[in-house]
């Protein structure tokens, strides 16, 4: 378990900045309350075996006693680099997400599966859809009781939408909920 050197932070960071925008500080800057001190942590990035670790700072500090073969997890799992050097968003992150995010797609409820089965969300299926989003932002998909689904990157803007045909994708997926399923080894 180690810090993040300068480039990977910035790779990181940028990638949740697509989702989150501004809130990122939110992520940041989040007192953490857990541990033995009365005054409130700090949460923190942590890397260990390719795989990004979002955790308190007084987590990382009780892990110091396990040795680093022996440390499987600490944390939510945020993402991993690929053997290309590459960054990817998994799963485990939507929470954070969720919680911070600036653009918003909700799903039909019939069209929900379609999307947890690991396929693009149509136009079809879109029940709403926050203003102002724009194509290549990061959005985080919900149903329409606002539990959330998954995320991805929005394919059109918010008004490329409304002229859209029913069978046009509005939102590449990335992630969802159905991957615990589907990818239970690799998780």
């Amino acid at each position: 378990m180690r810090p993040l050197d300068d480039t990977e932070m910035s790779v990181v960071m940028e990638k949740l900045f697509k989702f989150v925008g501004n809130n990122l500080k939110n992520l940041v800057e989040n007192p953490s309350h857990e541990g033995p001190d009365s005054i409130p942590g700090r949460y923190c990035f942590r890397m260990n075996k390719n795989r990004i670790y979002y955790c308190s700072e007084s987590l990382v500090k009780r892990a110091t006693n396990i040795a680093r073969p022996n440390l499987v997890s600490l944390g939510t799992c945020i993402g991993k680099y690929t053997h290309g050097g590459n960054f990817h968003l998994t799963v485990q992150a939507l929470n954070l997400l969720a919680a911070n995010t600036k653009h918003k797609v909700w799903l039909k409820p019939q069209s929900e599966m379609s999307f947890l089965y690991g396929n693009h969300v149509l136009k079809s299926a879109l029940g709403r859809i926050t203003e102002n989003v724009s194509a290549g932002d990061g959005v985080v998909v919900f149903s329409m009781s606002d539990v959330p689904l998954g995320f991805g990157i929005a394919a059109k803007s918010t008004q490329d939408c409304r002229k859209l045909d029913p069978n046009g994708i509005v939102v590449l997926h990335q992630g969802d909920i159905g991957e615990y399923l589907r990818m239970e080894d690799e998780l």
